[in-house]
């Protein structure tokens, strides 16, 4: 009888930031979009009946963009192993072919959440994507000495200074709140709060909505809670789901809105030969992306927070 033995990946493929996220296509190494806001509600709309219409100031749209950068993993498999046994195995070539798939898309997970600024590239200089960090200066919560990025302009272009860390501290349930409430003022509709394992476990800790809201369906004075070991989060402005990720910063805690996020591919992953120089089949695995943060007041970012 044969013996079918397979090969066990012992790390994770998870990548939950891009698979929360959209995807689209853009056309050039720098992409660039338009981001705008709703005028402050006015209060004093009322007019004459009859009265002549006037055009009312617009405010501009804003226009920003960010570097698509190029990833990559190159693998070669000699002839011999692919024309032995290989215990269960059809072809070493085809499973590490798939592996390197998962691994490029880890390291594009870790790096679209990287406090990196957007780099333009040259002939030894490798173009970088601007990671979520470098995008999140509206809602942001911080420790002593922090700084928000900025952009290339004052509110366009691209990110050209990163987050500064600040002193960190632990984290705490109205630091959440505080972000949240953020992005619901700024008119998002936060989802998820994603968080490394360390903060993941300390969320699990949070009381949930105090006790002094009623449960709907008994009419009981009860207090609602984190469902699930914290995994959909009863917040004031609607449900956020609580998202480990083993790929970011375990400092940050993001508040996301997932709509207004998504990654950028100027080429999708494709497989190419590489020229045969003798006993041996080389193949590479390549995409070239980047990350479109649609509108940056529609996330939020608790840094600088203790990592044990």
């Amino acid at each position: 009888m044969l013996a079918i033995i397979m090969l066990a990946i012992t790390v994770s493929e998870d990548t939950p930031f891009m698979s929360s996220v959209g995807r689209e296509n853009v056309s050039n190494t720098y992409y660039e979009w338009q981001t705008d806001a709703l005028a402050a509600v006015d209060t004093a709309n009322a007019v004459v009946e009859g009265d002549d219409a006037t055009l009312d100031a617009r405010v501009a749209t804003n226009r920003v963009g960010n570097y698509s950068q190029i990833s990559r993993k190159v693998i070669g498999v000699s002839g011999t192993i692919e024309a032995v046994d290989k215990a269960g195995v059809k072809s070493y070539l085809s499973y590490e072919l798939a592996k390197a798939s998962s691994e490029i898309k880890r390291d594009m997970e870790a790096m679209l959440l990287a406090n990196q600024v957007a780099v333009v590239g040259n002939s030894s200089t490798a173009r970088r994507t601007a990671g979520l960090p470098a995008w999140l200066r509206t809602n942001t919560s911080k420790g002593t000495s922090g700084v928000d990025p900025t952009l290339s302009a004052t509110t366009d272009g691209y990110p050209n200074a990163a987050r500064t860390d600040g002193t960190q501290r632990a984290f705490t349930e109205t630091m959440l709140g505080d972000a949240i409430q953020q992005v619901w003022a700024q008119g998002g509709d936060p989802k998820i709060a994603m968080m490394g394992p360390v903060n993941k476990r300390r969320a699990s800790g949070f009381a949930g909505i105090a006790a002094n809201r009623m449960n709907q369906a008994t009419g009981a004075a009860k207090a609602f809670s984190i469902v699930s070991t914290a995994d959909v989060y009863l917040s004031d402005f609607g449900k956020v789901s609580f998202v480990p990720n083993r790929f970011q910063r375990e400092r940050d805690v993001f508040v996301l809105d997932p709509q207004y996020a998504g990654v950028a591919f100027l080429r999708s992953f494709k497989t190419e030969d590489l020229a045969k120089t003798g006993d041996s089949i080389k193949k590479m695995i390549l995409c070239e992306y980047g990350l479109k943060v649609k509108t940056e007041r529609s996330h939020a970012i608790v840094a600088d927070l203790t990592t044990t």
